[in-house]
Formats: structure tokens, C-alpha cells, sequence
């Protein structure tokens, strides 16, 4: 089979449905509340088309590393356009560029944006192990607000994967497009100073970020007979993630994701640039036992071994787009079976 063109696995594509239906079956009685992501309004002026040939990315190198040191690495990069910013806990990807849209993408689509990595963890010094870089958009402090999970947000977006010969070689997680929710629930809480400080827990605001990661298995390790390659999805209510849709062709695909006045995040993915469907459900989950109440953004992870030679995979992301579907104050919107370009 061509190694450009395909992924397959035809040994475990039965084994794939079942292991979706566990993901879900639990839930199954809620999917009825499924809410199709893109419908609604799409909020105007908050995620990005890309299309300005003057779109530039200002890195403020070298980046943040929180989650391996600790260390910020102040001041953070972001876009000239103020929609996109560097992920504080991770860093953003080493390349950020826009780049001409790969053919059958969105019609009318000129511009698109590449990220990849080498370090994905700290810059020039390679730990040799799987880290992820983080590139996040400005939605909360464009709005000047969390979005009410009442108001039924949800996420699209088209993300292009290049010919498999030209992935990174290697078993694991390659992308995610993720949403960053709040719940109210018990958190951790430092209280007093020095040697009598310690950690007690409250009820508090509770950060959480479920979303789906394209995996990748190399026929390279474990004497595979194919590549394979699916969609991974965080999460079920014990934090656990699970196998989603096998993706058998590279090219264009369409993710999204939303949330549901109960809380429920909903996940759905079709290959090509067509609007999502109910055609294209996943699975609904309530992630590690979280009910949703706010919905802050959306981000996208770059993944690569971390080891000082392998870039990542160079991934093409293009229109990403944010809906509500009951808007509970004011804000420039256009309805969601508008074709026209930003």
C-alpha cells in the first residue's frame, strides 16, 4: 500500500468499534443532547482565517517550559493580529508560519498556518522523550469573558495531514485540538509560610482540558505490518483516553468539539472540509467526572520525541471557527451556513 497515501490496519478495524462503544456506552442515553459542533452562530473576530498575507507569528524565543522546570520565559510569543499566544505550561512550536493552503482545502482559502517542532521540550537541551508544545487562541481576553456553557459553544476546525512518508517515525501522539473548560471542584491549596506550609483541598475553579489527539503506530516498531494512525480521544469520566475513529487517508480533515448546557463535551470528526454532521459523531464523555460550566479557548498541541535531530510532523491547521448557539449577551456573530471568508 502506498506509504503517501494510506494508513491501514484491517487486523484491528473490529476491535475499533468495540472499543468506541466503551468509551461510550455508559453515556449512550445522553447522546440524544449531542449539539453538531458549528451550529449556531460563529462568533466574528476571535479565532482566525489566516488569509492576511501579513499574518506573522512573534515568537519571543526561547520559550516557556512550566511543566518541565518551571520556568515561563517571559515575555510570551504571539501573533501580530492578537488572536493567537504561546501556551505558558508548554511553549509554542518552534516554526509557526503561514503558508499557502494545501490544495482541497476550504474553497476560496489562500493562507493557512504550519506549526512543527524539534525541542519540543526545554530549547537546546533534547530530553529524548515525547513532549508537546502548546499555540493557543485569544478567545477569553478578545471576548473580555468565559463563555456559559448555557450558551452552547462549540469549536471547528480543518487540519491537513501530509503524506504519511513525511511523518515523524515514530509511535505516539503527533497533534491535538483541545478546548480549556472550567468546573467547579475540589483543588489543591497551599496555606501558611515556610516549614509550616502546606497543601489542604476546597472547592474551587478547576481548569481541565479535554480534546483529541491524531496517534500514530510506525510499522517501524514492533515488526508492524502497516502504519495506523486514529483519532485518541480525552477523555471517559476516570481520565482515561480511548481509541476513536481509525483515519485511513492523509489530507484534509475537519475536528470539532462542544459543549452542552449539562456539561458534556461531544466529539466529532469527518474527513474532508465539509461542515461536521450528525454523520460524524464520536462519543460523548463527561472528562474525568467534570460537568462543564465555562468554556475559556481552544489550542492546538504539537507533539514530537524531543530528541535534538526529529522535527515533528508539520501539520496545517486553516479556519478554525467558535459557535453559540443561544448567545446570552450581544456580540458580533454571523450564522453558521454562511460560506463567506473573514
Amino acid at each position: 500500500m502506498d506509504r503517501n497515501m494510506r494508513i491501514s490496519n484491517p487486523r484491528i478495524a473490529s476491535a475499533i468499534a468495540v472499543l468506541l462503544l466503551s468509551g461510550s456506552a455508559l453515556q449512550s442515553a445522553h447522546a440524544q443532547r449531542a449539539v453538531v459542533p458549528g451550529t449556531g452562530s460563529e462568533i466574528v473576530g476571535i479565532a482566525d482565517d489566516f488569509e492576511d498575507p501579513n499574518w506573522s507569528y512573534i515568537p519571543n524565543d526561547p520559550k516557556s517550559t512550566e511543566d518541565i522546570d518551571e520556568n515561563q520565559r517571559s515575555p510570551m510569543g504571539r501573533s501580530t493580529n492578537g488572536r493567537w499566544y504561546e501556551g505558558i505550561k508548554r511553549g509554542h512550536p518552534d516554526i509557526v508560519q503561514r503558508v499557502p493552503t494545501p490544495a482541497g482545502g476550504v474553497p476560496g482559502s489562500e493562507g493557512a498556518l504550519l506549526m512543527r517542532s524539534r525541542f519540543t521540550g526545554i530549547p537546546g537541551n533534547p530530553s529524548g522523550k515525547m513532549h508537546q508544545d502548546d499555540f493557543v487562541a485569544n478567545v477569553q481576553y478578545r471576548l473580555k469573558r468565559r463563555i456559559d456553557v448555557a450558551e452552547v459553544p462549540s469549536v471547528t476546525t480543518r487540519v491537513f495531514l501530509p503524506p504519511v512518508a513525511d511523518w515523524e517515525n515514530r509511535s505516539g501522539p503527533h497533534f491535538g485540538f483541545r478546548l480549556a473548560l472550567e468546573t467547579t471542584a475540589m483543588v489543591d491549596k497551599e496555606v501558611g509560610i515556610g516549614i509550616f506550609k502546606r497543601t489542604t483541598q476546597e472547592m474551587g475553579n478547576e481548569v481541565y482540558w479535554p480534546g483529541m489527539f491524531i496517534e500514530f503506530e510506525s510499522k517501524g516498531d514492533d515488526h508492524r505490518a502497516n502504519d495506523y494512525a486514529y483519532l485518541r480521544i480525552r477523555s471517559n469520566r476516570r481520565g482515561g483516553d480511548f481509541r476513536g475513529p481509525q483515519i485511513t487517508t492523509t489530507g484534509w480533515w475537519t475536528l470539532g468539539m462542544s459543549v452542552t448546557p449539562d456539561g458534556m463535551v461531544h466529539y466529532y470528526a469527518s474527513e474532508g472540509v465539509d461542515d461536521l454532521t450528525e454523520d460524524d459523531y464520536i462519543t460523548s464523555q463527561f472528562p474525568y467526572d467534570y460537568r462543564a460550566e465555562r468554556f475559556r479557548t481552544f489550542f492546538y498541541n504539537i507533539c514530537s520525541a524531543d530528541d535534538g535531530h526529529r522535527w515533528s510532523t508539520s501539520f496545517i491547521v486553516d479556519d478554525p471557527k467558535v459557535y453559540v448557539l443561544r448567545p446570552k449577551q450581544q456580540m458580533a456573530s454571523r450564522n453558521s451556513t454562511s460560506s463567506s471568508r473573514r
